[in-house]
């Protein structure tokens, strides 16, 4: 369901799939080839969210936004099923397994890792190539340049499968 709110409405760029309950309301942006998945909500009510291409954000997330905290998903993002993303920038080519929590005005860098049921704390920031577990999440390896290419295939794997679904509603 795509909502306007106070005059705004999401802006829809090409090939994107947004499965038939997932709520999608005011200032949000989704550019080319992302995915939101069933029953994810994106509620640019308050401040914009923006999600950059191919991107997906996996059943039954929220990202909502705060008072001055935008949120912002980089490119090639999978953002997994349950995770909450409130008023924080999420970089390229990044990983949230399932069931984190990422809080206002905390920033996730390009080639991270925040591993499943993690809460990663307001106006916190994940240094480039880390991975984060924990509650709340600390830092526990460094990892490679390799990881953009699997995080970027992975979030192509998603980008296919909604093209797949798109067939079929």
């Amino acid at each position: 369901m795509i909502v306007e709110f106070h005059g705004k409405k999401p802006k829809i760029s090409r090939n994107v799939f947004i499965a038939p309950n997932a709520i999608v309301v005011g200032d949000v942006i989704l550019e080319e080839g992302v995915s939101i998945w069933y029953g994810a909500i994106l509620r640019g009510d308050i401040e914009p969210i923006i999600v950059k291409k191919f991107s997906n954000i996996q059943d039954n997330c929220v990202l909502h936004t705060s008072k001055g905290y935008p949120v912002t998903i980089g490119e090639y993002v999978t953002v997994g099923h349950k995770s909450v993303i409130h008023g924080c920038e999420i970089g390229d080519r990044v990983l949230i397994g399932m069931n984190a929590t990422v809080l206002d005005g905390s920033k996730i860098d390009s080639g991270c890792i925040v591993a499943a049921g993690s809460v990663v704390r307001e106006k916190s920031y994940v240094k480039p190539f880390s991975m984060v577990a924990g509650v709340p999440a600390q830092f526990k390896k460094q990892l490679d340049e390799n990881v953009l290419t699997k995080l970027e295939e992975h979030a192509k794997s998603y980008f296919e499968l909604s093209r797949e679904y798109t067939e079929f509603l």
